[in-house]
């Protein structure tokens, strides 16, 4: 029982909630340069970190984290951390969306009304949220 309320935790719960947002700053963004700009897939998915990123470290630090400071000694240890992992994660979500569509050339299929690079990059979103939350931890944690 511990455990599930540990899992099941406000950090847990607002991380999610703020996840989705994140993401769906993600997605709009890269669906607009993708499909409405047709920008290549890894060109749009850079674009479309970008805004996340901004998004993602404000609720992350403020709502999920509790990291209310924003002293220069605070942020000069959390700004690149954060950066750090974020790009990581895109880097790692890049190199997924390259062989999707440059080398499995994904976009030639459709599934659910999605080409195969969206589906890609929406499995890919699986693994990228999750070791943005262990980055988060490590991040924003209490001393």
């Amino acid at each position: 029982m511990d455990k599930l309320k540990k899992l099941v935790s406000r950090e847990t719960a607002l991380y999610l909630l703020f996840g989705v947002l994140t993401t769906a700053v993600n997605y709009v963004a890269f669906a607009l340069c993708y499909s409405g700009l047709a920008l290549r897939a890894t060109t749009a998915n850079a674009l479309a970190f970008v805004l996340a990123v901004l998004f993602a470290f404000v609720t992350n630090k403020l709502y999920v984290f509790e990291s209310k400071s924003w002293a220069f000694s605070v942020l000069k240890r959390e700004v690149p951390a954060f950066l750090g992992g974020r790009i990581f994660s895109f880097l790692l979500e890049q190199l997924g969306l390259w062989l999707a569509s440059d080398v499995l050339n994904l976009h030639r299929y459709t599934f659910w009304r999605l080409d195969g690079v969206m589906m890609a990059k929406l499995a890919l979103a699986v693994i990228v949220v999750a070791l943005n939350y262990v980055f988060g931890k490590w991040i924003f944690r209490k001393k």
